[in-house]
C-alpha cells in the first residue's frame, strides 16, 4: 500500500514540474517518506535521481527554502498560469481548476514549507545613515 501511494504522489510531483500551480516538492517529500517505509530499493532509486533527487536532497539538507526561493518559485508558477489561463485554456472549469491549484501550491509554498533564512546573505549591522567624514576615512 505505501508504495502505491508514494508512485501516486511521484506521478503527482513529476506532474507538478510540467503543471504551473501543482507543486513539486511536497509530493516528492512524500513520495520519499513513503518509498522509505515501504521499499529502500524504490527510495534510494528516488534519492539517486539526476533530477527528482535534488528536490529532495535539497530540502532535506537545508530544511525547507528561503524566501527568495519562495518568491522566485511562486512568482514563475503565477506567470505561468497566467499564460496557460489568458493563452491556452478555454474553458471556464478547467480555468477554475488551474487557478484554485495555483492558489494551493501558493499556500503550500508560502506557509507549509518550513523557510530558513540563508546563510550566505547577512544583514547590515549598522543601518544608520554615515556622515561624508565617516565615509571618507574608509
Amino acid at each position: 500500500m505505501l508504495i502505491i501511494a508514494g508512485t501516486v504522489s511521484l506521478f503527482l510531483g513529476m506532474l507538478g514540474i510540467l503543471i504551473p500551480g501543482l507543486p513539486t516538492t511536497p509530493f516528492l517529500l512524500l513520495t520519499a517518506y513513503l518509498y522509505a517505509r515501504g521499499s529502500e530499493r524504490l527510495y534510494n532509486l528516488l534519492i539517486s535521481n539526476r533530477i527528482l533527487g535534488s528536490y529532495i536532497t535539497e530540502y532535506r539538507t537545508r530544511k525547507g527554502m528561503t524566501w527568495s526561493v519562495k518568491l522566485r518559485a511562486i512568482g514563475l508558477t503565477w506567470a505561468m498560469i497566467s499564460v496557460s489561463v489568458i493563452f491556452f485554456i478555454s474553458s471556464l472549469p478547467v480555468k477554475i481548476v488551474v487557478i484554485l491549484l495555483g492558489l494551493a501550491g501558493t499556500v503550500i509554498m508560502g506557509f507549509v514549507v518550513p523557510t530558513y533564512k540563508d546563510p550566505t546573505r547577512t544583514a547590515s549591522v549598522n543601518t544608520r545613515w554615515r556622515t561624508p567624514t565617516e565615509c571618507s576615512a574608509d
